[in-house]
């Protein structure tokens, strides 16, 4: 069941005493016939789930690093069917491997969300991410997801207050994402001091593993996140790769990414505090 890769990969890594490495690419960056080795690379390199990003013409949530992929995905003719090939492309090479959508709603919901959810399902996809659908108007989406066994992901926010934290937690399932700057994607990176009283007043709030994104570039900073995250979301610092290489990426992609799991998992090996 589809639905089961994404706890059971936590779970996976919680026992291994480390975080999970979160990766994310925009697909069809830079065509879709580069991203098989690109997905190949992120499994090779050590990445525990991907996320696989829908281009759309206005990522509001994201920086110039993603914004760029969005551009070079759409310029090279990627459509929505071709996102879902994709998907089931990868789910045949890699069975095991949690495999998630991060989008916005338009591309989503334009042919509706039951298609959008069997089109998931169909393809093996895990779950999904959908940034501009807040917890409040979940009917858009949600119910359908879940009756497909696909998981709804949602993202909490440095401004995401007690208050309004149950909302977000209603209906979401497989993993909750830390969204650890008020901004977009890319360079800016929050105080560690900052995510670590975050980190803990969710999992005070939630039996959910909990991931941290948005900054998060080099193996330091990896490591330092994943002490007290159950995930580590890293997005720009590979899309930058696949940018300066296209078609040539896939092996950076793999040393980025097994430099980053390496820092997850030397960390494993340290004594607790």
């Amino acid at each position: 069941m589809t639905a089961d890769r994404l706890p059971h990969r936590f779970a996976a890594c919680k026992a291994q005493g480390r975080a999970a490495l979160v990766t994310f690419v925009t697909a069809g960056d830079p065509h879709v016939a580069a991203m098989p080795a690109i997905l190949d690379a992120l499994v090779a390199g050590g990445a525990d789930v991907i996320e696989l990003g829908m281009p759309f013409t206005d990522p509001m949530a994201d920086g110039p690093a993603i914004e760029l992929a969005n551009l070079r995905s759409l310029g090279s003719g990627t459509k929505t069917k071709d996102i879902f090939a994709i998907a089931a492309d990868f789910r045949e090479r890699h069975p095991d491997v949690p495999l998630v959508l991060m989008g916005y709603a338009n591309p989503m919901l334009a042919r509706g969300s039951a298609w959008f959810a069997e089109q998931c399902r169909a393809a093996g996809v895990d779950g999904v991410i959908c940034v501009d659908v807040p917890p409040e108007e979940d009917a858009e989406i949600g119910p359908a997801l879940r009756g497909a066994g696909v998981h709804m992901i949602r993202l909490a926010t440095p401004t995401t207050d007690a208050a309004r934290l149950p909302a977000v937690l209603d209906g979401a399932s497989g993993f909750l994402y830390y969204v650890s700057v008020a901004g977009v994607t890319g360079k800016q990176q929050a105080a560690q001091a900052a995510v670590e009283r975050a980190v803990a007043r969710l999992k005070g709030a939630t039996d959910l593993p909990v991931s941290v994104g948005f900054g998060i570039r080099t193996p330091e900073q990896a490591a330092a996140i994943g002490r007290v995250a159950d995930g580590v979301v890293v997005g720009s610092a590979i899309v930058d790769i696949i940018g300066s290489h296209g078609d040539a990426a896939a092996p950076f992609v793999q040393e980025c990414v097994a430099a980053l799991r390496g820092a997850l998992n030397a960390q494993s090996r340290e004594p607790a505090a």
